[in-house]
């Protein structure tokens, strides 16, 4: 079964010519799919019968399918979607006043190795297709009430976004474009742990993404026990490539930080991170940290983020907290899958 998610413009409209439909059967069919949310075939009532019935036949919509989904009390939704190999991912939508934000995975699970996310626990099994990558987002806007649209992207789920290029830029690319989602490249961030290559191929496209950078601690030595890939990278190599993105783009960077009670949220941690941003334009988000069922990592005291933060501002740094949002319903990425597969 053809995943039409997969399919760019060109080879839709290819694959509609080879089934002698007229050209202008492509914008019907883009619509349906990505504007007026058609959950079948049966519901493109502008389209012609023997299509639909070939569509039917030939297609499919979605390849996954939802096997849990929940529902927070501040409106966060988390999806857990099963691919036909049997792999589980999950996706977020995030409310937060007149932004509607989509959290999408990349890969089922992850290979960077962060010791404190439940994603990569178990490693990596693959790279997520580009229409697996849509499907999240297509799945995500159509739980929002009619006339109400998805306005954020944030590529922060499960997996490293920067390790699967391939299929991330053809998808944000379908996100972006005013035939499929119409959002803004300035409303989609790419996270990453960090690897410069793969920053450096986004410098060159020029698009002009928010780029999140993950750091978790200011020294490499501290941040290679936490992100054991650091060891091959180390700090100035990614400080590098992120300003280099920042000179071709001009977007405002932004640096992420975990903060971990009793293992990286010192007043001494918070005072090294001022002199690693120093000078630079960018936010640093802090964001306590969520913990994992089975790991041994804790919340940060209110005391501690409160005196962290405020040592970083005093230091001139553009700092802000993220609020944790949908904790209930297992949020963090990889929480939800882990959870049910140990109950499995």
């Amino acid at each position: 079964m053809l995943h039409l998610l997969s399919l760019t413009t060109e080879e839709l409209s290819t694959w509609l010519v080879s089934q002698g439909e007229a050209p202008f059967r492509v914008q019907q069919l883009e619509s349906w799919l990505y504007q007026r949310r058609a959950e079948s075939f049966d519901c493109m009532t502008d389209l012609p019968t023997s299509l639909r019935a070939r569509l039917r036949d030939t297609c499919r919509i979605w390849s996954g399918s939802v096997v849990e989904h929940r529902t927070a009390a501040d409106g966060t939704h988390k999806l857990l979607i099963e691919w036909p190999d049997g792999h589980r991912i999950e996706c977020v939508l995030i409310p937060d006043g007149p932004r509607r934000t989509a959290c999408i995975s990349t890969q089922v699970g992850c290979a960077m190795g962060c010791v404190f996310c439940a994603s990569g626990l178990d490693g990596v099994a693959r790279n997520l297709t580009s229409g697996e990558i849509l499907e999240q987002l297509l799945r995500l806007d159509r739980l929002l009430p009619a006339g109400v649209r998805l306005s954020n992207i944030v590529v922060m789920g499960m997996g490293e976004p920067l390790a699967n290029l391939d299929a991330l830029l053809p998808a944000l690319e379908r996100a972006r474009s005013k035939r499929g989602l119409g959002i803004s490249p300035r409303k989609i961030t790419i996270s990453t742990v960090g690897l410069p290559r793969a920053i450096d191929r986004l410098t060159e496209l020029g698009i002009g993404y928010h780029l999140a950078v993950s750091l978790h601690a200011p020294t490499d030595e501290l941040r290679t026990r936490l992100v054991p890939v650091n060891r091959a990278i180390g700090l100035d190599a990614i400080l590098a490539a992120a300003e280099r993105y920042f000179n071709a783009t001009h977007r405002r960077l932004t640096f992420e930080y975990v903060l971990l009670g009793g293992v990286n949220d010192q007043p001494e941690h918070a005072r090294q991170l001022a002199r690693l941003l120093s000078g630079k334009a960018a936010l640093l988000n802090v964001i306590p940290y969520n913990p994992v069922p089975g790991l041994e990592y804790q919340t940060p005291t209110p005391r501690a983020l409160r005196t962290f933060v405020e040592l970083l501002r005093q230091a001139g740094v553009n700092v802000q907290v993220r609020v944790r949002k949908g904790d209930q319903i297992d949020a963090a990425c990889g929480q939800l899958r882990r959870r049910l597969a140990a109950h499995a």
